[in-house]
């Protein structure tokens, strides 16, 4: 039974999470030989000041502006 861990930054719409969930569920059937129904998945969700990059909080990354406004648009 594939137990998957999955942190993402929050904001993600549901849709985006069950879409994920499906994906990540095709594949570990195709490649792991599991069976869907045993395949879990549990989502953390985290906040840019939670995460670095390099040494930088993905809220102070310059680099993860756009990404991190489309998140906060959500």
């Amino acid at each position: 039974m594939p137990n998957i861990t999955v942190e993402l930054l929050a904001g993600r719409s549901l849709e985006q999470r069950k879409a994920f969930a499906r994906a990540v569920a095709d594949h570990a059937v195709e490649i792991l030989g599991a069976r869907r129904q045993d395949v879990r998945m549990v989502f953390s969700e985290i906040t840019a000041d939670d995460v670095a990059n390099g040494g930088v909080l993905a809220s102070e990354d310059a680099s993860r502006a756009g990404v991190l406004a489309q998140l906060n648009q959500g």
